[in-house]
């Protein structure tokens, strides 16, 4: 694309091609000020936002943001992407883009049937000059379900990881988050637990653990252990029962590099994990997390702007056909979302770009200590997100992650989502809940009378 140029009122504002367009583009975000960016003013983000408006699509499918010949993700994208899917929005510009989205004739199956066809830099793109209320909208109207021992992502479901860190990995530590977790009805995404010491030997003994408690009390759910890769490939070598492979993952080849993985590896992680035959209701396999600034923070983000340089993980994470995928919004710190403002704009942008390329989108709706951000927004975040469809957040104990060091949302904060907004767990999960005891009947927790005999023996021996 030759040089662009928009004229807003006496001034005219000059844009040296696409990947610079996109960036002045995008909403204000202090990773994009830091990476030199960003828009110098709101008159020419605006003049951007109106140039980009009037782009049409085809220029994404002519022009790479991240050169073709040393970048796989650009050639993953391009090459696999679907002419036919493509055809029916094919004719629009990245504003007629938005208007069509948000339009009856975009309902859910439509979206479906054109999600092949919609690069991460269309998505990155409409989403720019979309208000917040456009993002919720457009995304609650895409669906993607996926299955593995239950069945996640259905209409009317918010699903949650039950996140049962520990900063020794002490098992008695674990299992006491771990019922408390189950009790409030939460892990119907998976049981995902961050060792604190990353390594084989330790990954097979935690898979391990998780594994005897989801047969012991025959919890419809998966768990996982959120260490490389590589590890996980080898705890299966070794025989140990994964259920699902963990990655975290970016939007170009250098950011992945700086993660050690690359297209073959995660290829190779997938096979391993399809191999054990594990699943009982489906085959998805795959865990991803991703997060804003990922590949600014490795040096890897090729002058692209944060966020579509996160659309562009979203592509990676699409090839392998995941179960679960969640952006960790606030983690990576006030560097690159400096405060709540921001991050409820980057979960709800990243949430629609996923779920509008097919994706299983989840949101861990979080924040670290030194941000300008409290519980208060995350409450703002997570409301607009199940208002939005969201596929599932996290739930950690008291919302505070004594592992990892950061805020994000508590078993209580699922059970006010899914109240307020009328949603219930995963279904196969959501019978277990009532046939054990934890639910009532109507989805209300009813442990004010008793604690199940299952849970009470498991307390006795934790206690």
């Amino acid at each position: 694309m030759s040089q662009i140029t928009h004229t807003v009122g006496k001034r005219t504002y000059t844009f040296a091609d696409l990947r610079e367009l996109l960036a002045r583009a995008s909403p204000a975000r202090s990773g994009d000020h830091l990476a030199g960016v960003a828009a110098g003013s709101a008159e020419e983000r605006v003049a951007a936002q109106m140039a980009l408006a009037s782009l049409p699509l085809t220029t994404f499918l002519n022009e790479a943001v991240v050169p073709y010949e040393t970048d796989e993700v650009t050639r993953l994208i391009l090459d696999e992407h679907d002419a036919g899917a493509f055809q029916r929005i094919r004719h629009l510009t990245v504003g007629d883009f938005r208007n069509w989205l948000l339009g009856d004739d975009a309902d859910t199956a439509t979206l479906s049937q054109i999600a092949p066809g919609v690069t991460p830099e269309m998505a990155a793109a409409v989403s720019k000059i979309m208000r917040i209320q456009d993002l919720v909208l457009v995304a609650r109207k895409c669906r993607s379900v996926t299955r593995f021992r239950n069945t996640i992502g259905l209409p009317g479901t918010l699903s949650t990881r039950l996140q049962p860190n520990h900063p020794t990995d002490d098992a008695f530590g674990i299992a006491a988050s771990l019922l408390d977790g189950l009790l409030y009805g939460n892990g119907d995404a998976v049981i995902g637990i961050n060792p604190a010491t990353d390594n084989v030997q330790q990954a097979i003994r935690i898979v391990g653990m998780l594994d005897e408690i989801i047969a012991r009390y025959q919890v419809p759910t998966q768990s996982c252990v959120l260490t490389h890769v590589t590890n996980t490939i080898a705890a299966i070598e070794r025989g140990a029962p994964v259920d699902l492979v963990f990655q975290s993952i970016a939007g170009t080849q250098a950011a992945n590099a700086s993660f050690g993985i690359d297209l073959k590896l995660l290829a190779e992680a997938q096979a391993a994990a399809l191999s054990l035959g594990r699943g009982t209701v489906g085959d998805n396999v795959m865990y991803f997390e991703t997060g804003q600034g990922s590949a600014l923070s490795a040096n890897a983000s090729h002058g692209l702007d944060q966020q579509t340089c996160e659309a562009r993980a979203y592509a990676v994470a699409r090839k392998f056909k995941p179960l679960l995928v969640n952006t960790v919004v606030g983690f990576m710190g006030p560097e690159y979302l400096y405060d709540g403002k921001q991050i409820i704009r980057a979960g709800l942008e990243d949430h629609f770009c996923a779920k509008l390329l097919g994706l299983p989108m989840g949101c861990d709706v979080c924040y670290t200590n030194h941000a300008e951000a409290d519980q208060d927004d995350m409450d703002v975040l997570l409301t607009m997100l199940g208002v939005a469809g969201c596929t599932f957040v996290m739930g950690i104990p008291g919302s505070d992650d004594i592992m990892l060091n950061y805020q994000t949302t508590s078993f209580h904060d699922a059970l006010y989502a899914r109240r307020a907004l009328g949603l219930a767990p995963a279904p196969e999960f959501h019978v277990w809940l009532r046939d054990m005891g934890i639910f009532a009947g109507d989805g209300e927790v009813a442990l004010g009378r008793s604690l199940p005999a299952p849970f009470q023996r498991a307390l006795s021996r934790i206690t």
